[in-house]
């Protein structure tokens, strides 16, 4: 299990955040009580609630702070779209998979865990700017196409996210390649180019 930093007076809050991610990244979003995360945090059973309802809430919080770094990280990844649309569409691409493997206690939480977005007014607004990003990586990529024959951006970014994912639980997970002679990179991009060479987004080289 990582390590994480201990309790000390004044961050209680963050540090049953860090618990739980400890916990979540051992146990899984479903695998532990609050209790437990209590005493990983090394306070009593009754502190969390100075701060959180119930481990839900909890795991909510988790989440908000996994989709505020992962909306920064797809947001600098785009960079405006530079170099290029498609050249900046594969960085988001590359950032999703290096977000996933980086903080895995943080993407389970945000995609894994059943916590409600809707329910959560933040967590619904830090999701919707990491999706921004997606729907303005793909409206850039189809400036080019004549707007009756440009698919919906949404429909695009959403199906690439859906690769994204399928990727990162797939072949990104574990020992990255023991389950495909490809890295998850290489099977994100050449993925991502069928597809859009498919839409008639980007032709064949």
């Amino acid at each position: 299990m990582p390590e994480r930093k201990s309790y000390h007076h004044g961050n209680l809050r963050q540090a049953l955040v860090e618990a739980t991610l400890s916990l979540i990244e051992e146990k899984g979003p479903t695998g532990f009580t609050l209790a437990e995360a209590a005493r990983l945090a090394g306070v009593s059973a009754a502190a969390p609630y100075r701060h959180f309802k119930g481990r839900e809430e909890l795991i909510a919080e988790v989440a908000l702070q996994g989709y505020e770094m992962f909306a920064d990280l797809l947001e600098h990844a785009f960079d405006g779209g530079k170099p290029s649309s498609l050249a900046a569409f594969e960085t988001v691409g590359r950032a999703y998979l290096h977000f996933a493997r980086t903080q895995p206690g943080h993407y389970i939480a945000m995609f894994e865990s059943g916590v409600s977005v809707a329910g959560h007014p933040e967590l619904a607004r830090e999701s919707s700017r990491a999706t921004s990003v997606l729907d303005r990586a793909a409206e850039a990529m189809m400036q080019h196409l004549p707007a009756d024959a440009r698919p919906p951006a949404s429909m695009v970014s959403h199906h690439i996210w859906a690769m994204s994912h399928g990727v990162v639980e797939l072949f990104a997970r574990g020992a990255p390649g023991a389950r495909a002679p490809f890295s998850p990179e290489e099977l994100l991009e050449s993925g991502i180019g069928i597809y859009l060479r498919g839409l008639g987004i980007i032709q064949n080289d």
